[in-house]
């Protein structure tokens, strides 16, 4: 739901209302003169607070290949953690809500498993504990920052013919190597063997089931993409034995997309079973076929890597959509406004699409490359069209670091640069939580749940009346900070003069808010 506010006359003087996503001023500091006050345990409507803005604004850490993290392979626990530690905090600073975390990239694991082993990109060796659980100092870290966490997976991935000497005795091409192909250079678990099938959905209900997720989020990974056998001839997926089992008389094509069609379904259903809040994503290629729309000439995603995309979106069997639109708003033949349109147009089961964006193509060098004014722009048509607006950044390098920082830079400037709060899936809760209830002991506010649906997240904002600083006089002003609601309290600054706390559940949902006036 959309929250309401305007500025109105408290005490005989008017409320600025301009907002800032500053947080020093609010959550190192203290109360001043409050100790033991009441506090009301209602909630009380915050019509001075500005309006929260809704959106998703999602970051890819890729972590196949040492793309953005860890940096290289074989770095200490200690420095691993310190370079996450860096792009969480950087990320939070940018206004960039959502972590997607890539922790399955090739049947191995940046968690700890007893189904895959280790991922190499750690340690350099697979199967070798790093020393520390990467996934759950991920979910940690991104929570005390405001941060959802998404967890990452490639469904069917398993790595390259290069590296096969080098894989640990569990990883299934040594545990199962019936259920694993070799395409061109790439080691594939083949989507038409049910087993193959079980043991990606085993590894997903075992990331739900001990990991405190908000999302669970699978890329365009499916079916490889096809490489040329010769000049002309695309390579064959090596799937005779199984289609012979398994084919039940369909054209392979047609089954090929069945086998994912019903991985998805079941991935969704899976998931919502184990843990009903827990959020499901996909990111497929961003064409789902030439032609739809008209305008657009491309990779037939559809018929080369059995991707009906479309079909997971009209069926509800994903909580958020992610097609990857890496074009120019002006490409002639792959336009990003087109293309989100079309996507958003095909919405029918009324979820969330939030496109993903190219980050690494600006000034990339490429003849294609973007503009710095590319990715603003973007976001822009993104919020024109669309009601419950979001885009997610890929990748983070790129995002954080590329140019020194400049994208970042630019939106926690301006797009950015006022918090918010990801869109609720009413479609999973619509019912909002209670209002929490306030007290003031000592130096702290604390927050504590009323009675009924526990919440996710406190989304905490202070008015700070004028007041002199070492820099000069700052104005009244806003702050605002997501709080884990596991942490239950914040220190606030001697110059706030009023606290409004909303309960979020896990679903996006917000509670009225309860609110403290300092006496």
């Amino acid at each position: 739901m959309r929250l309401t506010a305007r500025a109105h006359h408290v005490r005989g003087w008017r409320c600025a209302v301009r907002w800032t996503s500053s947080l020093a001023p609010l959550f190192f500091g203290f109360v001043a003169g409050c100790a033991g006050s009441a506090v009301s345990g209602g909630p009380v409507p915050a019509t001075t607070a500005p309006e929260v803005q809704r959106e998703m604004r999602g970051l890819w850490i890729a972590t196949v290949g040492n793309i953005d993290w860890p940096s290289k392979r074989g770095l200490t626990p200690k420095q691993q953690r310190a370079e996450l530690i860096e792009i969480l905090t950087k990320a939070a600073a940018t206004g960039i809500n959502t972590i997607v975390l890539q922790i399955r990239p090739a049947a191995d694991a940046l968690y700890q498993s007893s189904l895959e082993p280790w991922a190499a990109w750690l340690t350099g060796t697979q199967g070798i504990d790093p020393g520390y659980d990467p996934l759950a100092f991920a979910i940690a870290e991104s929570h005390a920052r405001g941060l959802q966490l998404h967890a990452w997976i490639n469904p069917f991935r398993a790595g390259n013919t290069a590296d096969t000497a080098n894989l640990a005795s569990t990883h299934v091409f040594n545990a199962r190597r019936d259920l694993v192909r070799v395409y061109g250079s790439n080691l594939w678990m083949d989507p038409g063997a049910p087993e193959a099938q079980e043991r990606s959905l085993r590894a997903v209900a075992d990331i739900v089931t001990r990991y405190d997720i908000d999302g669970i989020h699978a890329d365009d990974y499916f079916y490889p993409y096809q490489v040329a056998e010769s000049p002309g001839k695309m390579l064959p997926f090596p799937d005779d034995s199984t289609f012979a089992q398994y084919g039940a008389g369909a054209s392979r094509d047609d089954w090929r997309r069945g086998n994912i069609n019903a991985f998805v379904e079941r991935m969704y259903a899976q998931v919502h079973a184990i843990k009903p809040g827990v959020v499901v994503g996909i990111s497929p290629f961003g064409i789902w076929r030439p032609g739809y729309p008209e305008s657009v000439r491309g990779l037939d995603a559809y018929a080369s890597i059995f991707a009906d995309s479309r079909k997971w979106l009209q069926q509800g069997w994903v909580d958020y959509f992610a097609p990857q639109l890496y074009w120019a708003i002006g490409s002639p033949q792959q336009s990003f406004p087109a293309l989100l349109d079309w996507w958003l147009g095909e919405n029918v089961a009324h979820r969330h699409v939030w496109p993903g964006l190219a980050a690494y193509r600006v000034q990339n060098g490429s003849a294609t490359a973007f503009t710095f004014e590319e990715i603003p722009a973007e976001i822009r048509i993104v919020r024109q069209r669309s009601s419950t607006p979001g885009e997610i950044l890929y990748n983070t390098k790129s995002t954080l670091k590329g140019h020194d920082g400049v994208i970042a830079k630019t939106l926690a400037m301006d797009l950015y640069s006022s918090p918010a709060l990801v869109p609720a899936f009413t479609w999973l809760d619509s019912v909002p939580p209670p209002a929490p209830v306030l007290s003031v002991s000592g130096r702290e506010l604390r927050i504590t749940p009323a009675d009924g649906e526990q919440p996710r997240w406190w989304w905490v904002r202070a008015h700070l009346r004028a007041h002199w600083t070492w820099r000069g006089h700052r104005s009244a002003e806003w702050t605002t900070r997501l709080v884990f609601a596991a942490e239950g309290s914040v220190a606030v600054s001697g110059a706030a003069d009023r606290i409004s706390v909303q309960a979020v559940d896990q679903a996006g949902n917000t509670s009225g808010a309860t609110e403290w006036r300092k006496p």
